[in-house]
């Protein structure tokens, strides 16, 4: 009879769990500090896989993606991804300046703006990785929190304060939350990321309803007077099974935002049943795989609130609204306006950054701010000279307007940074882009054109009119890039997951694809039917025939050719 002991595996999640339990990586600067010193040898699995992230920082890909690797997860380089978290996308010229020197000595001259109003650099080594820390630090920037098991980025409407339409100012609420949450050891070990959203603005630009947290501003009136508050929406996330947000029955005044948010993210931390697994490690989880409802959670915050919410009052959610800000639009401030420009697909130089630095203080007061749609905006700019800050940004080729194909893009890493992304999306985009407006000038339609290099949707495509997700599939014997289409995504009144339509094709083919369907809604469109509507109308088969150009049989998101391991949510 043998005596050896069978013992089980670590799994994942369980690996992840006690190297949180061991360690708050935020009490790790002084082994930062050491590996910067020692060499990128010196740095222990634990801190390249986990501890990493609380810093902001992942390894970076080789350029192959998850393909490349194994496990789920491609190989990495001796280069790092650093995320600088800025809250509600709030700039300083002073700080975007900073941002641009550090992209120009250490990460390649070129940086990324995300889909949660944070820039991304890429190409930084461990030796100059304190150096990016400290610098940022000088001028009140962080990275703390902005990946990991934590807090993300606090997300707002980029033009509170001046947005002549918002109902309430709520960036000094997203702040106060940022403070409140990161780099906080009471909320360091989450069972995943936990992301915050706070808006006073009508349109609901920061996308509550896929956040863990989406607040939007309500007013009510009571006894005669008005008060402004908030609609509260929980447990919304994207991934491989997006969750639209469900909202609970709670009026939440301004000063019970703090316990709220507090309140949601203890029971989130407590939530061991969503430990076991990484993949159902997300707040939405406990709606859809362990019964919870919108009764249940507010019955359970109410408990650790010790008090009774007010309830909900009947709100309007935003009809068709485009989000993006782009172009001069005036302010609340008399005789000021706001100049919105586009990062195509998000990406920005060093030297561009300086320059919007420069403008933001030539023009205004250098106040500026990153936004979710992947862009740029100064604000205070007095209305006499917008038109000329306009051409100026367009010379340093952050263009104000553009088309609906430009101004509407956005994509993910993708696989020249992503050690998770199955296709390269950032050149393909800007490609993409240039075919389309020579296929369909002056094409009239506000158009969400969303490219996610694997399902994890980093990229969004589950809320886009076209969201279009990277897959693999083979040409004459080789595995090439390629594409699968969904459809009529939306938040606010039309809120819809894009419908996986069942077309996929090469990279090569997508312009064409979109362009058929494009032509055939311009051609039998109904009078004052936009895209949305007319997505609506069309089943899944007739789209299909429209992208493809012929009725064609439907094929799965994964198929047996192309199919690759999804790796971890990030």
């Amino acid at each position: 009879m043998s005596n050896t002991t069978n013992t089980a595996k670590e799994t994942k999640a369980q690996k992840v769990e006690r190297l949180k339990r061991n360690m708050n990586p935020w009490e790790g600067l002084a082994e930062i500090r050491r590996f910067a010193r020692e060499g990128f040898d010196s740095i222990p699995p634990e801190w390249l896989g986990t501890y990493f992230r609380w810093w902001g920082v992942y390894t970076q890909g080789d350029g192959a993606g998850v393909t490349g690797g194994q496990g789920g997860e491609g190989r990495a380089l001796q280069r790092f991804m650093v995320r600088i978290r800025i809250p509600n996308g709030m700039l300083s010229s002073q700080q975007l300046r900073m941002i641009a020197d550090l992209t120009r000595r250490y990460a390649n001259g070129i940086a990324d703006i995300t889909v949660r109003q944070n820039i991304q650099l890429h190409w930084v080594t461990i030796e100059t990785l304190p150096e990016v820390l400290d610098g940022l630090w000088k001028v009140g920037l962080n990275t703390t929190g902005a990946c990991g098991d934590v807090t993300r980025n606090v997300t707002g409407c980029p033009v509170a304060g001046v947005d002549a339409d918002e109902i309430c100012d709520a960036s000094p609420l997203a702040l106060e939350v940022s403070r409140l949450l990161a780099g906080n050891a009471e909320f360091y070990n989450l069972p995943r990321k936990f992301k915050i959203s706070i808006t006073g603005c009508r349109v609901w630009c920061p996308y509550p309803e896929i956040n863990d947290i989406g607040l939007t501003a309500i007013t009510r009136v009571v006894r005669g007077a008005s008060e402004t508050g908030f609609s509260l929406r929980v447990a919304g996330g994207l991934s491989t099974e997006p969750f639209l947000g469900a909202r609970l029955n709670a009026f939440i005044r301004w000063n019970q935002v703090l316990p709220v948010v507090q309140g949601i993210a203890e029971l989130f931390r407590d939530s061991d049943v969503l430990r076991e697994h990484r993949e159902r490690a997300r707040l939405k989880f406990l709606f859809l795989r362990h019964g919870w409802t919108a009764e249940t959670f507010l019955e359970e915050l109410h408990r650790r609130l010790g008090f009774q919410l007010d309830p909900a009052v009947p709100e309007k959610a935003p009809n068709d609204v485009y989000r993006d800000h782009i172009g001069i639009h005036p302010q609340k401030q008399p005789g000021y306006s706001y100049v919105g420009a586009v990062a195509l697909r998000g990406r920005i130089t060093a030297e561009q950054m300086h320059a919007a630095a420069d403008l933001a203080e030539r023009f205004a007061d250098g106040k500026l701010r990153a936004t979710n749609m992947q862009n740029l905006i100064i604000v205070n700019v007095p209305t006499l000279k917008a038109e000329g800050l306009a051409k100026e940004l367009d010379a340093i080729g952050l263009r104000v307007g553009g088309s609906a194909f430009y101004r509407g893009t956005i994509a993910c890493s993708g696989t020249e940074f992503c050690k998770l992304a199955i296709t390269e999306t950032k050149s393909f985009s800007r490609w993409l882009v240039e075919e389309l407006e020579e296929r369909l000038p002056g094409f009239d339609q506000h158009l969400k054109l969303h490219v996610t290099g694997c399902p994890n949707s980093c990229g969004q495509h589950w809320i886009a009119d076209l969201g279009i997700e990277g897959k693999k599939t083979k040409v004459n014997g080789q595995m090439v890039d390629a594409y699968y289409f969904c459809v009529g995504g939306a938040l606010g009144f039309h809120q819809a997951t894009a419908r996986p339509v069942g077309y996929r094709c090469p990279a090569t083919e997508v312009p064409e694809a979109i362009e058929r369907l494009l032509r055939q809604y311009l051609a039998v469109r109904e009078p004052g039917e936009n895209l949305r509507k007319f997505f609506v109308r069309h089943s899944d088969t007739e789209l299909r025939g429209f992208l493809a150009g012929e009725l064609v049989e439907a094929v799965a998101r994964d198929v047996a050719e192309g199919r690759v391991p999804s790796g971890l949510e990030v």
